[in-house]
C-alpha cells in the first residue's frame, strides 16, 4: 500500500486526508492498518514523529459507525494534556466529514465538573489521562462497559510516569472483550511485562531499532561545566536566528526551567512550560511557539511526547536527560514529516556516563563541537551544583554530651541517662497498689476496692 487510495477507506476519510496533503502513508500507518482494522491485538514500535497517532486512528475511525448510545466505543490514553489535546484535534481533523463525538479529559484547576457534563451528554471517542479517566470511572459518570477498542498511546513514557496502577484500575471496569491496541517509541521491560499481562497474541511490527533517531536528525555535542556556563553557550548558539528559527529546549527540573528563562538575553521570544505551571498557560506557551509568536520554548520532560509542532528547527537538551530513552523522545521533535532537523546535547562531568548511555541505546557517537573561545566560562554555581558538606566529626556524636558541650546544670533522669532505669515487673506495680498481686480480673478487684472505701 504505496499511497492512501490503496487502503479501504470510507470516502468521509480520503477527504480528510486529502485536506492535510497527505498522499503516502508511513512504514507504521502501512503495516498497522489492516492488522487493526482485522480486529487484532496490536503492539506498534516505531520512532517519535513517524505518524503513530494516524496509524491507530485511520482504521479505528473506518470501524467506527454511526450511533447514538451515551456511552464511548473507543477509549485512548495518552500520558499528558498536552498529547491528549493534540490527539482530540487530530480526530477532530480527521472527522470533519463524520458524525463523531469525541472529548479530552485530564487534570486540572476545577475542570472536573466541565468534563463530566461533556461526558454525561454521550461520546463515541473518550481520549484522556490515566488518572483523570480513573477519577471519572470512580464518579460513575463514564461508563467503560461499551468499550469495543482501548488504544494505549507513549505506552512507555506512561509507565515511567507511574501510571502502571491506574491503568490496571482502568482494566477492572473495562469489558473482557476488546481489542487492545499499544504505540510506543520504545520497547522497555515494564512494556513486555504490560504485553504479556493483558494482550492475547498480540501482532507486533517493530519499524525501527528501539531506541534508533530519525534520519533527518543531525546531531551535536558540547561539554559545558555549569549551569549558567551552559546559559551563555545558549546566548551564543541561539544568536544566529536564522540557523535557530524555532527552538525547543528540554531541562532536568523546573526550577531549571524558570532559571534559564531570566539567563536568556531574549525577551519577549521565550515562552516556558512545566507540570507546575497551570493548564492556560501551558496552552498559550504552546499555541505562542507554534504560530511563532515566540521563537524559544523551555521544556521539561513531562511534555517530550506531547508536543507534536512542525518546522521546529532545532531542539536543546541543556540538561542531560537520566533516561537515555528521553533523549530519542526529546530529539524527535524536529526533523518531522521529512524535514531537516537539529539537536545539540550539553553535558557536564557528572552527565558524561549519561551520555554515554545516550550513544550506547543508538549505536551511535554524537559528534563533538569545540567551546567557543568567545564565550564566558562561569565560575557560579547553582545549589545543586554546589559540593555537599561532609560533617567528618558525625562519629564522635555517639560520645557523652558532657566531653563534647559540658557537663549538664542539673542530673538528668532516669529516662535520658544512658543506662536504663529499673522497669518493675506487673506483679511488682500491683502489689504496691493494692498491697498484694493481682493478675485476673484486675478491673473488678479495683471496683470492690472503691466499693470497700466507700463504706
Amino acid at each position: 500500500m504505496d499511497s492512501f487510495e490503496d487502503f479501504k477507506i470510507r470516502t468521509q476519510l480520503k477527504n480528510a486526508i486529502a485536506d492535510l496533503g497527505f498522499e503516502k502513508p508511513t512504514p507504521i500507518q502501512q503495516e498497522s492498518y489492516s492488522t487493526i482494522l482485522a480486529g487484532k491485538d496490536f503492539v506498534g514500535i516505531a520512532q517519535t514523529g513517524t505518524g503513530k497517532t494516524m496509524a491507530y486512528l485511520l482504521p479505528i475511525l473506518q470501524d467506527l459507525k454511526f450511533s447514538e448510545q451515551a456511552h464511548p466505543r473507543v477509549l485512548i490514553l495518552a500520558p499528558t494534556r498536552e498529547l491528549v489535546i493534540q490527539i482530540v484535534e487530530q480526530i477532530e481533523i480527521l472527522t470533519e466529514y463524520m458524525s463523531v463525538r469525541v472529548a479530552g479529559v485530564f487534570g486540572g484547576s476545577n475542570n472536573i465538573k466541565a468534563q463530566k457534563r461533556t461526558v454525561d451528554a454521550g461520546l463515541d471517542i473518550i481520549v484522556g489521562t490515566p488518572r483523570r479517566l480513573y477519577d471519572l470511572a470512580l464518579s460513575n459518570v463514564l461508563r467503560l462497559s461499551a468499550i469495543k477498542k482501548l488504544v494505549i498511546d507513549e505506552v512507555d513514557i506512561m509507565l515511567d510516569f507511574g501510571y502502571k496502577t491506574q491503568l490496571r484500575n482502568i482494566f477492572e471496569y473495562l469489558p473482557a472483550k476488546r481489542q487492545n491496541i499499544l504505540f510506543s517509541a520504545t520497547m522497555t521491560t515494564y512494556v513486555d511485562e504490560l504485553i504479556d499481562g493483558f494482550l492475547i497474541n498480540p501482532v507486533k511490527k517493530t519499524i525501527s531499532i528501539s531506541g534508533t533517531p530519525l534520519d533527518t536528525i543531525s546531531q551535536e555535542k558540547y561539554a559545558v561545566p555549569n549551569f549558567y556556563t551552559k546559559a551563555n553557550l545558549l546566548n551564543h548558539l541561539l544568536d544566529d536566528r536564522e540557523a535557530h528559527h524555532k527552538v525547543l529546549i528540554f531541562v532536568a527540573r523546573k526550577s531549571h526551567a524558570d532559571k534559564l528563562a531570566e539567563e536568556l538575553k531574549f525577551e519577549g521570544e521565550i515562552s516556558v512550560i512545566h507540570s507546575s505551571k497551570e493548564q492556560n498557560h501551558r496552552t498559550r506557551s504552546i499555541e505562542s511557539f507554534e504560530k511563532g509568536t515566540s521563537r524559544i520554548l523551555i521544556a521539561t520532560d513531562v511534555i517530550a511526547r506531547g508536543i507534536d509542532i512542525e518546522k521546529i528547527s532545532t531542539v536543546i537538551s541543556f540538561d542531560t536527560p537520566f533516561y537515555p530513552e528521553n533523549y530519542i523522545h526529546r530529539i524527535g521533535r524536529t526533523g518531522r514529516a521529512g524535514e531537516q532537523g537539529r539537536s545539540i546535547l550539553f553535558y557536564n562531568e557528572k552527565e558524561s556516563e549519561l551520555k554515554d548511555d545516550i550513544e550506547s541505546l543508538m549505536n551511535y557517537t554524537i559528534p563533538f563541537n569545540a567551546f567557543p573561545e568567545e564565550v564566558e566560562v562561569s565560575e557560579e554555581l547553582t545549589p545543586e551544583e554546589l559540593p555537599k558538606v561532609v560533617d567528618q566529626f558525625a562519629h564522635l556524636q555517639e560520645e557523652d554530651d558532657a566531653s563534647i558541650v559540658g557537663n549538664a546544670f542539673h542530673e538528668k533522669s532516669a529516662k535520658n541517662k544512658k543506662a536504663k532505669a529499673d522497669e518493675k515487673a506487673y506483679h511488682q506495680t500491683m502489689k504496691k497498689k493494692y498491697k498484694k498481686p493481682l493478675r485476673r480480673g484486675d478491673k473488678i478487684q479495683n471496683m470492690k476496692k472503691k466499693h470497700k472505701k466507700r463504706k
